[in-house]
């Protein structure tokens, strides 16, 4: 038992280190996670002796988690995914499918418009985040126009947001879950959205419920929008559902971002370039802490540590339901502790991976638990960064938000149905 704790110890140091220093700072993004995985590996090289004694041979071991396939696999994507998020946005295709989707939409119905319109986006750039900056400030501007609380509106934006987030392939938790989990995007997609769509349609349904007012006026400023530059996104979209491999997919976006914004003016050949970069840099933080967290659950399993909790938690757990608990749970954890949905994910996968292996849960099944659950724990989070980035945007609390998440609530909703009913049956 001793050695099984502290085979899971370094795991406990990650999460504690991370809380303290976020906690002494008052701010939780004001200290890089990083530098908690940079304390934990430190940790577990120093500590872990029941894999060698060898200083030399324990970072080997650190190293080859670190470079496994499926962490550089990851990483591939990540670039391009930054090269394409970055690149699009100054060619103005975030503006473009902002107007677009929002060309002409009835007042009463400007809630369920601004969900949906959210929803694409999100779905389309594969980000929350971006989502959520995009939109806020539209969504600001017309509920002080027509009269609807800012934060009902603002709220409505993050739900949407966290659609897209869960279901985009091109989003890094749906990387992160995939590749942990060792099943295609397309059936993560396909097992995902039959948990998702009943949720949609319920806050969709409620919004338009909200929205019915006597007013019937019409958005039309988005009428001269180049909705040219929406087609990276759309392209993107369309090639991913069916079924083209994600590293092609962001190719041809990229491709189709640089001829449109080459041929309209958007962006010369410098800028494009510049933005190419900027893109790459902006995932360097999430590529440090992908590596370290592979180095680091390589050592935590090399240890003995992924055993020990799997049979701690099968001694506790009976059949398939507790296990598609166990990981659901482990996932929003994680995520509490760490305010960082993709970072729980890459965290947990190798034990989700491990208890979906031993009770017969479907890949598709257990990587679409560990998305949806973390996105229902990120929403709700007053400290993660969707709420704190849209409540600065709006100038309001986030705890004001979150009264008014109806899409974040009813997807936790629907990941405990879906364990209790095992909804959907799928084989395996």
């Amino acid at each position: 038992m001793k050695k099984g704790l502290l085979a899971l110890s370094p795991i406990v140091v990650l999460l504690v280190a991370y809380l303290s220093m976020s906690l002494a700072s008052g701010d939780f993004y004001r200290i890089s996670i990083s530098v908690a995985f940079v304390i934990a590996a430190i940790y577990a090289v120093a500590v872990l002796r029941g894999i060698s004694n060898s200083l030399q041979e324990r970072v080997s071991v650190f190293s080859e988690g670190a470079s496994d396939k499926n962490i550089l696999y990851m990483i591939w994507i990540f670039i391009l995914a930054g090269i394409f998020a970055t690149s699009a946005k100054a060619m103005g295709a975030v503006d473009a499918t902002v107007y677009f989707t929002m060309r002409f939409i009835p007042a009463e119905f400007m809630l369920a418009g601004i969900f949906i319109a959210s929803c694409f986006i999100s779905l389309s750039i594969g980000t929350s985040v971006g989502t959520i900056v995009a939109l806020t400030p539209v969504a600001t501007g017309l509920a002080t126009q027509l009269g609807v609380d800012i934060a009902q509106m603002v709220a409505v934006v993050v739900g949407g947001a966290f659609f897209g987030d869960n279901l985009s392939f091109i989003s890094d938790t749906t990387i992160a879950a995939t590749m942990s989990q060792g099943c295609s995007m397309k059936d993560k997609f396909r097992t995902n959205f039959v948990l998702v769509l009943p949720a949609a349609l319920l806050s969709l349904g409620l919004y338009i419920f909200l929205g019915i007012s006597d007013g019937g006026e019409m958005i039309t400023e988005a009428s001269a929008a180049e909705w040219y530059k929406a087609i990276p996104y759309l392209l993107v979209l369309v090639c991913a559902i069916v079924g083209v491999d994600v590293l092609i997919v962001l190719v041809l976006g990229i491709i189709a971002t640089a001829v449109i914004g080459l041929s309209c003016g958007s962006l010369s050949l410098i800028t494009l370039c510049e933005e190419a970069g900027n893109g790459v840099l902006s995932m360097g933080e999430l590529i440090i802490i992908t590596l370290l967290a592979g180095g680091l659950m390589n050592m935590v399993k090399q240890s003995g540590g992924f055993e020990y909790i799997t049979q701690a938690i099968t001694r506790r757990v009976s059949g398939r339901r507790g296990a598609e608990s166990a990981i659901a749970g482990l996932t929003i954890l994680a995520d509490v502790c760490t305010a960082n949905n993709t970072i729980a994910i890459i965290t947990m996968g190798p034990i989700a991976r491990d208890l979906s292996l031993k009770y017969g849960i479907p890949a598709r099944k257990s990587a679409s638990l560990m998305d949806t659950a973390s996105c229902f724990a990120q929403g709700v989070l007053p400290y993660g960064a969707q709420l704190l980035m849209a409540a600065g945007l709006a100038e309001i609390s986030p705890i004001a938000i979150i009264t008014h998440l109806y899409y974040p609530l009813a997807i936790g909703v629907i990941v405990l149905l879906s364990i209790i009913f095992q909804i959907p049956q799928i084989k395996q």
